[in-house]
């Protein structure tokens, strides 16, 4: 999410060894879901264009920091991703932390390492179950012995080329999984951000770094690779892509009503990107409580075929978070029920695909 969220803890920051799990790779469910690059197309397994239409499942990046769980509300169970199903989706993101994945700097065993990577498995292959996709995303991180309890300005050379290699190695087999490599970077350049660097007090890993620990892995997933300014800037995004052998990749972009890229004006600086490369809109929201703003950006989207993943399924405020339930259920917010009543309106017909090369 946009605003840096940072949890103070009283924990000893103590180093621990990667868990056993960390590269093993775990059996994947037959659901028949598969996607992949084509051109500047998402395409499934038969080759037809589609569109990610869903939403972010939050809560795996901060329970099991704090020490008091892997996710936060129900996620081993039928009944809370059909409710999500129900409105239409066909996506959902699950944003991680890489303490937790890798388990170190003195996590709680219970929620990290071997444990963590388990019910991240068993909540991937849940969601396939329901013909959904998953985008498995980088979200907290940390260098060091610091403990990952935000969002951090860029990933870290300490640990998250391990992270993509260990999800990597985890998911290869899977081809209904998106990796998205890092959430939000945030006051850097286009050159850090591809390639890396150490104007932050630290040695920040460029998404040219994560690409390679991804591919060195065998996995060809599609890869979204983030632009600047909360991911809010695609403006130099085709100038500073990573390489990638699998030319699989995806570009990201996140949009809030407190951006400085909110306007139709702005939006257009996508399409340009959008001609070359699939565009995931991986967050989308406001903080109002209604809904008029995520109208306009998925009326423009649905037109030039970019995908969008709101945030956040969580019965949290829909102001501060924002929220689209109030209850697990689905029963929707304000703000959700804008998000809903546009995708159930949706011609599937119509959904799939990017836009037209001129």
């Amino acid at each position: 999410m946009s605003t840096a969220t940072v949890i103070l803890f009283g924990l000893v920051l103590v180093a621990a060894p990667l868990s056993v799990g960390a590269d093993e790779t775990h059996p994947q469910p037959e659901s028949g879901l598969s996607v992949r690059v084509s051109g500047h197309h998402l395409v499934n397994g038969d080759g037809e264009p589609i569109r990610l239409l869903g939403v972010n499942r939050s809560g795996a990046e901060y329970a099991c920091i704090a020490g008091w769980g892997v996710f936060d509300g129900p996620t081993n169970d039928d009944d809370s991703v059909a409710a999500m199903a129900s409105w239409h989706i066909n996506a959902v993101r699950v944003p991680l932390n890489e303490d937790c994945w890798l388990g170190i700097n003195g996590v709680a065993p219970a929620y990290a390492g071997a444990n963590y990577q388990d019910a991240m498995v068993s909540y991937v292959n849940l969601l396939h179950r329901h013909n959904l996709y998953a985008i498995i995303n980088l979200h907290w991180s940390a260098p060091g012995t610091q403990l990952a309890t935000g969002q951090q300005p860029m990933a870290d050379a300490d640990h998250s080329p391990a992270f993509w290699q260990s999800v990597a190695t985890t998911f290869k087999n899977d081809p209904a999984v998106i990796f998205d490599l890092f959430n939000e970077p945030y006051g850097v350049s286009w050159s850090c951000l591809r390639d890396g660097c150490d104007s932050l007090g630290w040695q920040a890993a460029g998404m040219q770094s994560l690409v390679n620990a991804v591919r060195s892995t065998g996995a060809t997933q599609p890869l979204m690779i983030a632009g600047l300014d909360w991911t809010n800037d695609l403006s130099q995004w085709l100038q500073y892509a990573p390489t990638d052998p699998s030319h699989a990749l995806v570009a990201s972009y996140h949009l809030y009503n407190w951006n400085p890229c909110r306007s139709l004006a702005c939006w257009s600086t996508l399409i340009p990107v959008a001609h070359r490369v699939p565009v995931v809109t991986g967050e989308l929201g406001e903080n109002d409580c209604a809904h008029g703003f995520i109208d306009s950006y998925m009326a423009w989207a649905d037109a030039h075929r970019v995908s969008y993943v709101a945030w956040s399924w969580n019965t949290a405020s829909c102001e501060a978070q924002p929220a689209l339930i109030t209850a697990y259920d689905g029963t929707p917010t304000n703000f959700g029920i804008g998000f809903r009543d546009h995708l159930l309106a949706i011609d599937p017909s119509e959904s799939g695909g990017g836009p037209e090369t001129d």
